[in-house]
């Protein structure tokens, strides 16, 4: 029994740095406004790139033409601040493991996608977009005024207005409908 009783604690306190912390998880630091360890912002960041690079070339395949120009640009910037993050890891600035993976309810939101169509198509995609968003721009922000990392704190500084660019954006999209 003892050493199933070591291996749970040893699983335990190694499973952070492998997973998101809890408080990022469920939320408290977002309703706290407290900033993310760096760990979890740059697998959120990532992540989130991941979903919407993904949920975007769908998008320009699917959707109407306002949705193509939005998904376009997108995928332009996503991809530009993926390479970016990958560059603050790959060059030691920042001591993290990028992820290979959206998350679960990432995957479920794409695949949810994957089956719309026509103008229901445009429409999830949008509120998806706005959601996407909002949580981006409030991961940024907490990680752009109180990140440890300087280097990833002022990246994340500089990188919230595009986003908070993209999240109007989507807004106005939605406001089309």
């Amino acid at each position: 029994m003892k050493p199933l009783t070591l291996f749970a604690f040893a699983a335990l306190i190694t499973a952070p740095a492998f997973a998101q912390s809890a408080a990022e998880k469920t939320g408290v630091n977002s309703m706290m406004g407290a900033a993310p360890k760096t760990t979890d912002f740059v697998q959120e960041a990532a992540t989130s790139d991941m979903f919407e690079i993904a949920s975007s070339k769908l998008a320009l395949e699917r959707g109407n033409a306002a949705t193509k120009t939005f998904a376009q640009q997108m995928v332009t910037d996503h991809q530009k601040t993926t390479s970016e993050l990958k560059g603050l890891v790959s060059s030691g600035k920042v001591k993290a493991r990028l992820p290979t993976a959206m998350t679960s309810s990432q995957q479920g939101m794409l695949k949810t996608l994957r089956g719309q169509h026509g103008a229901a198509f445009d429409k999830r995609y949008q509120a998806d977009q706005e959601k996407a968003h909002k949580d981006a721009v409030d991961l940024f922000k907490r990680y752009g005024d109180g990140g440890d990392n300087t280097d990833l704190k002022a990246w994340a500084a500089s990188t919230g207005p595009a986003l908070q660019h993209h999240l109007q954006m989507a807004e106005d999209l939605n406001k089309q409908n």
